[in-house]
């Protein structure tokens, strides 16, 4: 028996067996089955890190949750730096993003949390409109599309939404929507979502945000801009949110109001329902 796929890997595609005397074409058909679905299971069942060259001599380490029965990848982008911190191939970063995966995997999603590339320390805001990041990200959609033939939809949580952003308007149809979590709103922030091109988006649109707020950067009072700017989204959606409890540390972290402290379950319902059925306001 061949190896066992590496988490990313091609979908194994057996051959129709030649015909054996006394064996009909139905029980090899099922044989096959069998054998594949054995080879396959392990592959959709594990979890863990994946490298991918997105340009020449980079490359950039993720970390995928595939799962069986999904009905669309999650492409995940967080804030900050951009590091998920990666230890013993496991993410251990606080981003509301990373913290709460299991919960887009329960959902019916499979899950790639987007990691840095080995030629930047930090995905600084202006970094994250350049071409070199937008074609990492290109890469990275293809890749998913290909490996998995399902839609791919991207999340991105603070900076992160700078990136998700940037790749609606450059991409365009190669990803099925996006959802923007706690917004860079700013206008002194080189790529913040309302200074970027939103007429040029033309996907679903989902904009969350927890009312409490008080990153300076991201404030919930200026998602008008945002809504305003998406003239051409087919659908679009806010949704400002409370609840959650124990926030500490700087408002702009993750432990904060901005990152869904203690709400990451109900914040994660939000998004993951309204991307299997994306509406505007009732």
């Amino acid at each position: 028996m061949g190896k066992t796929p590496a988490p990313g890997a091609a979908p194994c595609i057996l051959p129709p067996p030649p015909r054996e005397r006394g064996v009909s074409h139905r029980g090899h058909f099922l044989a096959a089955l069998i054998l594949a679905a054995a080879i396959a299971a392990p592959a959709a069942a594990a979890d863990g890190p994946v490298t991918l060259e997105t340009r020449p001599g980079v490359t950039l380490t993720s970390y995928f949750m595939p799962r069986a029965g999904a009905s669309a990848v999650l492409l995940l982008l967080t804030g900050g730096s951009g590091s998920i911190g990666l230890r013993d191939g496991v993410p251990t970063s606080l981003n509301f993003l990373v913290r709460s995966r299991d919960h887009f995997a329960a959902a019916g999603f499979s899950v790639f949390i987007l990691g840095r590339p080995s030629d930047r320390a930090d995905l600084d805001p202006a970094y994250r409109i350049g071409a070199d990041h937008l074609e990492d990200l290109r890469r990275v959609v293809a890749h998913l599309r290909h490996q998995t033939g399902l839609p791919v939809w991207l999340v991105g949580t603070s900076r992160g939404t700078i990136s998700a952003t940037a790749a609606a308007i450059a991409l365009g149809d190669e990803q099925a929507g996006i959802v923007l979590t706690s917004s860079v709103t700013a206008y002194r922030i080189p790529g913040a979502v309302p200074t970027q091109n939103l007429g040029a988006v033309r996907l679903p649109v989902l904009v969350l945000h927890h009312e409490r707020d008080a990153c300076r950067a991201c404030s919930p009072h200026e998602l008008g801009w945002i809504m305003d700017g998406l003239s051409r989204a087919p659908v679009k959606r806010r949704l400002v949110v409370s609840g959650g409890e124990g926030p500490s540390g700087d408002a702009c972290e993750a432990l904060h109001w901005h990152g869904y402290i203690g709400m990451e379950a109900e914040a994660v319902r939000l998004i993951t329902d309204w991307i299997k059925a994306p509406a505007g306001p009732p």
